[in-house]
């Protein structure tokens, strides 16, 4: 967006799934649990779909909170709209804000929608309410250009969660919805709250082009910016799975942290994180690799843009809870105090207007990042694969401390020995 403002990159996200957060699966809980979080460095607490979950052809026993039956209700067994109200004054009173879920490209295959406006719903070739991606058989697809009054009932939802005192909204599989309607979505919640942020689950760009060679439209990564604060990096994060995979170098993921600079608009905010609710935990990618996913938390936080926890990253959890089912995530180490280094440094000036660097090293599965400034300059480098080399760098020569452990790390000829340890260095100018 033209006036999204940059100092956006230093925000932390904490992302929860209420029903999967704790045994009793309530809001209730996660205001028992809010000075924890606070104390990790969140600044938005981000809640996945809190609405009631369609019944039919849903998915595992409980459904799926994407497969939504009504947009004005939120689930009793979370604890109802008086209980969401009473977590969004606690998170305020903790000085945090609230980010909620909006899923507007579809509704659940029994939704309030489809019983009294079937002629909202996107319509195939035999003239049948369906859907336009395959695997989302317990949904049926929202139609916007058939009746305004489908725009009209959206956004009052949208006016009525903003005066409820939720402070901005991640939008699910955005570049599906029509830009138009996030335009004037954006403009009614202005009136509202002025600070509201809104948050873009643009899409993979071979999911773009699957649905607009099906003749659907679909919004690239750089159009979701009109109309957005914040993008997800959908656009390069099939560079790290392949990565991950062991299908590719490291390479390419970091050559696509660097376009990122050159394609989106000068205050573009990308959200980071190496899991979430739809990626496999970095845990269980690495093999429960505690120096691995030390130096991947690290890596994100220091990328140029949001970064954004699934509960749990910091207790490098290697369970990514069903969506369809009760499943809490386990504590595996504690990552508390590292997560807390990296949240206070995120928030530094310098990581919102600082000059941002991407270096490649000839050490594949090695990171290093640069942020500068007239004053200062940080270095990190992460040894995603713990190897034991060292690696040029454009640190002078002389002794430096490590900001996450507290060691000495020397730089001799232009050169630093690599060890198990994320690194950031500060220079001083």
């Amino acid at each position: 967006m033209k006036n999204t403002s940059i100092k956006l990159r230093n925000l932390v996200i904490y992302q929860i799934y209420t029903r999967n957060f704790s045994e009793e699966g309530k809001f209730k809980n996660i205001i028992e649990d809010l000075d924890r979080i606070k104390s990790l460095g969140v600044d938005y607490i981000y809640l996945l779909p809190i609405h009631p979950i369609g019944q039919k052809n849903k998915k595992g026993s409980l459904g799926c909170p994407y497969s939504i039956s009504d947009y004005s209700k939120v689930r009793d067994e979370l604890g109802g709209l008086e209980d969401f109200q009473e977590l969004i004054e606690a998170v305020h009173a903790k000085k945090m804000k609230i980010m909620m879920d909006i899923v507007f490209n579809h509704t659940s295959r029994d939704s309030r929608f489809l019983k009294e406006n079937p002629g909202w719903f996107f319509t195939n070739e035999n003239n049948e309410i369906s859907n336009r991606v395959g695997d989302w058989w317990d949904v049926y697809d929202l139609d916007y250009t058939k009746d305004k009054n489908l725009w009209f009932e959206l956004l009052n939802v949208l006016v009525f969660y903003a005066r409820l005192g939720v402070d901005g909204y991640r939008c699910d599989v955005a570049s599906m919805v029509p830009l138009e309607f996030w335009k004037l979505a954006r403009k009614q919640v202005k009136k509202v709250n002025p600070k509201f942020i809104w948050l873009s689950e643009s899409v993979h760009g071979g999911h773009t082009k699957y649905m607009r060679d099906q003749g659907y439209a679909c919004a690239s990564e750089s159009e979701m910016y009109q109309v957005f604060d914040i993008a997800y990096d959908y656009d390069i994060e099939p560079y790290m799975q392949d990565y991950l995979n062991g299908s590719s170098t490291l390479k390419p993921y970091l050559e696509g942290l660097k376009r990122q600079d050159e394609i989106y608009p000068m205050n573009y905010v990308k959200l980071h994180n190496v899991e979430n609710h739809d990626i496999e935990r970095i845990a269980k990618r690495v093999n429960n690799d505690t120096d691995k996913i030390k130096n991947w938390v690290s890596f994100m936080f220091m990328q140029k843009g949001a970064a954004m926890l699934y509960m749990g990253t910091e207790y490098a959890s290697d369970i990514k809870p069903s969506l369809f089912d009760k499943e809490l995530f386990n504590k595996n180490e504690d990552l508390t105090s590292l997560i807390t280094k990296l949240a206070k440094l995120k928030k530094r000036k310098i990581f919102a207007e600082g000059i941002y660097q991407v270096n490649i090293p000839e050490v594949d599965g090695v990171a290093y990042q640069e942020f500068k400034s007239k004053e200062e300059e940080y270095h990190g480098i992460f040894n995603l694969v713990k190897v034991n080399e060292e690696l040029s760098v454009s640190i002078p020569d002389g002794t430096y401390r490590n900001y996450l452990t507290g060691k000495s790390v020397k730089v001799q000829n232009k050169k630093l020995k690599l060890n198990n340890d994320p690194i950031i260095i500060k220079v001083k100018k």
